[in-house]
């Protein structure tokens, strides 16, 4: 039995777990996906629907809190029928693109938001969006880049993915 419990033990004793954890490297990889995700979206609104995207900028300006509080409870709502979808098993046929079409507007969200603070820090001249997106996109990568400032950014998102879905839902 002692044979056992000694073999047993210098196998256990041989596993090698190497997880390679940086967080550094995390952080920056998430504050280059934020600045992509925000450049991108905001290029892509900006050219197929300019007024949504001034009408939604708008929103966000004229009611900030509510349109965070409003984003932020779709946020949770979708997370709980999310976790109730995906424990059903059949659910996680939904689920998927739920998830899916929750970013693709959270990014469309975040990219108005931003973009309504960035024209507050540039003069934009009627269709030239070109610093203003670089200004949005370098916000939301710097604060993600902070670690800290990761929280004020998904503030900023919530209140943009708020803005967006205040009409629809």
């Amino acid at each position: 039995m002692s044979a056992v419990v000694v073999g047993l033990a210098e196998a256990l004793l041989q596993v090698n777990v190497d997880i390679d954890l940086n967080p550094v490297a995390n952080v920056v990889q998430g504050a280059v996906g934020s600045f992509l995700t925000t450049l991108v979206v905001g290029a892509i609104l900006t050219a197929v629907a300019p007024e949504f995207l001034e009408d939604r900028m708008a929103a966000v300006v004229d009611d900030p809190v509510g349109s965070f509080v409003y984003g932020f409870l779709v946020l949770i709502f979708l997370a709980l029928a999310v976790l109730v979808l995906v424990i059903t098993i059949l659910g996680i046929l939904v689920a998927i693109p739920l998830v899916l079409l929750a970013y693709v507007v959270w990014a469309i969200g975040a990219a108005v938001a931003f973009l309504a603070i960035a024209e507050r820090f540039v003069d934009r001249e009627g269709d030239d969006w070109g610093t203003a997106l670089l200004v949005a996109a370098a916000l939301n990568g710097g604060l993600v880049l902070t670690g800290v400032g990761g929280v004020l950014s998904f503030c900023i998102g919530a209140a943009g993915f708020g803005a967006v879905l205040e009409d629809r839902l």
